[in-house]
């Protein structure tokens, strides 16, 4: 009968399994191969017989009687389950003393072993394994290599790595009183980020060890070697390192040394197979707790589409303030609330204005920015009504101040300004300019960085147009203003409405007002176009009203 070949094959394989892994169980054969340096003997010493050059099988057999030589030692066979604890001749002799053990993980071994004596002792003699507790690593794989160049220099995160703890060492409980560690680190170092780039996942490690000394020095370090290494996280994932050898044949260790002595072993999973009733049972459970996951899904959700009522448009905006730049004074917040004109609303729920926290700010370049990254949500509904389908309708705007706050908590004003909410959806990035109202006079100045306090607008809608303001023109001659800094949104835009979706009543309501805004590009276009036309035409009305009159009159007669 021919012996398979030796698997040289010695990496690691990984599995996923949903079972308990405390139903693991990995069943393990050593057994001695042959004596190295006893066949060497063998052939050095002259033959018997003048012209005999072969080794005599009597001869090789009286031998290893003489040496001692045992068939039942030299093979051993155990099951093994997860972290499942096999003391070696080198902890037996170490946990049997009582005073060598101090943390309590070592007076439980002391009882375990006085209890395995007691039944008449272990069992194995030269398998043993270190559990997830045990305070063993295995150093060879501190050096393992990724890739197969003999010039490989491993990096900074590569030695790192190799040394992440695979075993759980004795903790002691922390005061809680003090706290042992910063939670924040405001300047960290080179080093700090290096070492916090180390992925360090729990999991759970289990070494399945053979002891290959001499049978009557069993117990020595040196003669120590890892059969198997089993590595499982939280997620069910199993590394098992070599693979189960099944039919590829054993693994083999050759001890160094005089006798270089060769030892074999094979690796199976033991574990209790399923029975087709329990794993059709299993299935019916999952399959059930799926479809129960899905109707729970299922009722938060909502069968029905939400959809807008006939002739409405929804915006639903996610807001972000992302910073504030170019300010004078430090600790900075914003004040912001969002004006919707004629024919919107929004439910009941919705909050239409809001404070951010306090932002201290901090040098970039040239200017001093306070990053915010302050969220904010609205929702707000348009209705169209029947005899104002021809005309645009109002575009909501948000208006916002910028405060500072100082040590004796008085705050300044630091800037005005408003955004257009955007007409078309999508991602959009804003950076909007202020301004401040200011007081001719040195007076105003100092009260302000003295006392606190400066002059403030009673209505915020007045840095575009009031609210309350009826009439054709609107003056602010004579209004002293000074420019400050400026205040970045980031706006995620969505828009619903059952116009977008009727193709057909689009081709035959063109001209209606929510069937162009399905057209945003043009409509855009539009917008601004009456925005740029409507500045112009104004600033034209404050020009001629600056010019003298004799002069309007002589131009007049000009043209």
């Amino acid at each position: 009968m021919t012996h398979p070949a030796w698997n040289e094959d010695t990496g690691g394989a990984v599995y996923r399994s949903r079972d308990p892994i405390c139903n693991l169980r990995i069943r393990v054969c050593l057994q001695r191969v042959t004596s190295t340096s006893l066949l060497l003997q063998q052939l050095q010493q002259p033959s018997c017989q003048p012209g005999q050059q072969l080794i005599s099988l009597a001869t090789l057999g009286s031998q290893n009687a003489a040496s001692g030589y045992r068939p039942e030692e030299e093979e051993e066979e155990a099951v093994i389950g997860w972290q499942e604890k096999l003391f070696s001749q080198f902890e037996v002799d170490l946990y049997q003393n009582k005073s060598a053990c101090q943390s309590p993980l070592d007076r439980q071994y002391h009882q375990d072993i006085l209890k395995l004596e007691k039944s008449g002792g272990r069992k194995n003699y030269r398998i043993f394994t270190y559990t997830d507790h045990d305070r063993f690593t295995n150093m060879e794989e501190h050096c393992k290599r990724v890739t197969t160049s003999a010039q490989e220099a491993p990096s900074y995160l590569a030695e790192r790595m190799a040394n992440v703890r695979r075993r759980r060492q004795e903790r002691k409980p922390l005061d809680g009183s003090v706290f042992k560690s910063r939670i924040v680190t405001w300047k960290p170092s080179e080093e700090f980020i290096k070492n916090n780039h180390v992925i360090n996942t729990p999991m759970q490690t289990m070494y399945i060890m053979a002891d290959l000394g001499p049978q009557d020095k069993l117990g020595h370090g040196d003669c120590e070697h890892v059969l198997c290494t089993i590595r499982v996280d939280s997620n069910g994932v199993i590394t098992v390192k070599p693979d189960f050898t099944g039919t590829k044949g054993a693994y083999r260790i050759e001890l160094e040394g005089e006798k270089r002595e060769l030892w074999k072993y094979t690796l199976e999973n033991a574990s209790a197979v399923v029975q087709r009733e329990e794993e059709e049972r299993e299935q019916r459970v999952f399959k059930d707790l799926y479809s129960r996951h899905k109707e729970y899904l299922q009722g938060l959700v909502g069968s029905d589409f939400e959809m807008t009522l006939p002739g409405s448009l929804r915006l639903f905006i996610n807001g972000e303030i992302v910073s504030a730049q170019g300010y004078e004074y430090n600790n900075l917040y914003i004040h912001f609330f969002l004006e919707l004109p004629s024919r919107w609303s929004c439910p009941p729920s919705q909050q239409l204005s809001g404070v951010t926290q306090t932002c201290a700010t901090k040098v970039i370049g040239k200017d001093r920015v306070a990053f915010f990254s302050f969220p904010f949500t609205l929702e707000v509904f348009f209705t169209q009504e029947d005899e104002l389908e021809g005309s645009l309708p109002q575009w909501p705007v948000l208006y916002f101040e910028v405060l500072s706050l100082d040590f004796w908590q008085r705050y300044r004003v630091e800037g005005y300004g408003f955004v257009m909410l955007p007409a078309t959806p999508g991602a959009h990035t804003l950076t909007v300019s202020t301004w401040r109202p200011v007081e001719p006079g040195t007076v105003s100045e100092l009260r302000r960085f003295f006392i606190g306090g400066s002059p403030e607008l009673e209505d915020l809608t007045y840095t575009r147009v009031p609210s309350t303001f009826q009439g054709d023109r609107l003056s602010r001659f004579g209004f002293r203003t000074e420019t400050t800094g400026s205040v970045t949104f980031r706006l995620n835009c969505l828009q619903q409405s059952k116009a977008f979706l009727e193709s057909s009543s689009m081709k035959k309501r063109m001209q209606s007002v929510l069937d162009r805004m399905g057209g945003f590009s043009q409509r855009g276009s539009l917008y601004g176009v009456l925005e740029a036309f409507q500045r112009a035409r104004r600033r034209m009305q404050e020009a001629r009203e600056s010019l003298p009159q004799d002069l309007i009159s002589t131009s007049t007669a000009q043209l």
